[in-house]
């Protein structure tokens, strides 16, 4: 269990804030740059529908749903437990602090998102941004040989109906409403670095790996707290994580 957790986390925290930092704004221009009639045509030619079969509501489909600071407000509205710490924890100090960018839905036990009921979603109207633009994206992404390229769906003809006739009207919604989750979260990512990078050097903290390591192998074999900083809209809010009862 813990080796499985380490692998998705080694590529979040092996490189220094400030090489984050750069990579995070690099990729920022990117997105802001990405030519809209070429995202436009590509929406086009790919012609998704969705068929309403709940499968990204999922762990089948989706790790966790992560929540921008505007998704949070709302759904702390709807249900205040609703949210928890984003998994994949960013940082750990010296001390065996951890610190996330952001929070995450719920899930139930079997894995599927704790507003999905009788395979629809109980907040539709409501829904977290990347639910709405999901499985459209736009980042750069490794494929199965390893070239870095952009990416503009997820789950690319492993669900929906595609070659579907859509408007112009609604290929451009689609790209507009997009972009602008890209570029929300990838400022949310830029926010969080530069808040860990100014907590840490004005109070004498670094991340430490083996630090990390040896506090979430202790919290998976049920031994130990976590003291998780969860960032949002500009600092951190304290959590205390209990492992969870066998």
């Amino acid at each position: 269990m813990y080796d499985s957790f380490l692998k998705k986390v080694i590529s979040v925290n092996n490189n220094s804030i400030e090489t984050r930092l750069a990579e995070a704004k690099e990729e920022l221009t990117g997105v802001r740059s990405f030519p809209d009639p070429e995202f436009v045509s590509i929406i086009k030619e790919l012609g998704f529908k969705c068929e309403l079969c709940a499968r990204c509501c999922t762990k089948e489909f989706n790790d966790h749903v992560f929540l921008l600071d505007a998704d949070l407000a709302v759904i702390l509205e709807i249900d205040p437990d609703a949210p928890i710490p984003a998994p994949y924890y960013e940082f750990c100090d010296q001390k065996g602090r951890f610190y996330v960018s952001g929070y995450a839905l719920k899930t139930k036990p079997d894995g599927s998102c704790i507003f999905l009921e009788n395979n629809r979603c109980k907040i539709y109207g409501s829904r977290p941004l990347i639910c709405r633009v999901y499985p459209y994206m736009l980042h750069r992404e490794a494929d199965e040989t390893g070239r870095v390229d952009w990416r503009q769906i997820s789950g690319l003809n492993e669900h929906g109906s595609y070659h579907c006739d859509l408007s112009d009207s609604e290929c451009e919604s689609i790209a507009r409403e997009t972009k602008a989750y890209e570029e929300a979260y990838i400022r949310q990512i830029i926010g969080f670095l530069e808040a860990v990078d100014a907590h840490f050097t004005k109070n004498g903290l670094k991340h430490v790996q083996r630090t990390y390591d040896r506090r979430m192998r202790d919290f998976l074999k049920g031994g130990c707290e976590l003291e998780v900083f969860v960032y949002r809209e500009g600092g951190f809010e304290k959590h205390l994580l209990r492992p969870k009862a066998d």
